[in-house]
């Protein structure tokens, strides 16, 4: 089968719809914390669950100001200090991400994009579709981790497994 065959912009758009809807559960939960239990150390790669999140949405802005040929945004947890700051910035970035998708076609999916990564300097080449499919996944990953602090502080946001959004209905 070919790329062409595996992805579609409405395959991508449905995928980040799920996607945002996971998040949104997750949030949710989070905005139940109080400050100090938000900045809390906690053993997440990022050290925090603000850290976490600061990370898992810097990391989206970045790879969309890629695809649209801009320099890489920095977004640090100075940045962000409180809940609220980050969910302004996550509104806005995630507005510009359904713009993006909204003016996308199938053909641009499998061109590849050139990036300079400001972390290391390397330059890279990669089709599109690739890119957007991790940055879903590294969502999920980060996401999954919050889940888990929030569970431990008895919040848990529930099932956040695509099969849960499908909502199949039994034969």
């Amino acid at each position: 089968m070919s790329q062409a065959n595996l992805v579609t912009v409405d395959y991508y758009r449905w995928l980040y719809n799920y996607s945002y809807r996971a998040r949104d559960r997750v949030l949710a939960q989070v905005a139940k914390l109080d400050q100090d239990a938000y900045i809390a150390p906690r053993a997440l790669d990022y050290g925090s669950i603000r850290g976490t999140l600061v990370h898992s949405l810097a990391r989206e802005a970045v790879w969309l100001d890629r695809w649209q040929g801009n320099a890489d945004s920095l977004i640090d947890e100075i940045d962000l200090p409180t809940f609220s700051t980050l969910i302004e910035l996550w509104t806005r970035e995630e507005a510009r991400m359904r713009a993006f998708l909204n003016e996308l076609t199938d053909p641009q999916l499998l061109l590849p994009i050139s990036y300079e990564s400001a972390l290391t300097k390397n330059r890279y080449a990669i089709p599109l579709w690739q890119m957007m499919s991790h940055v879903v996944n590294h969502g999920t990953q980060h996401r999954s981790e919050v889940a888990l602090a929030l569970t431990q502080l008895g919040l848990s946001p529930g099932n956040l497994d695509l099969i849960v959004y499908l909502n199949p209905l039994p034969i």
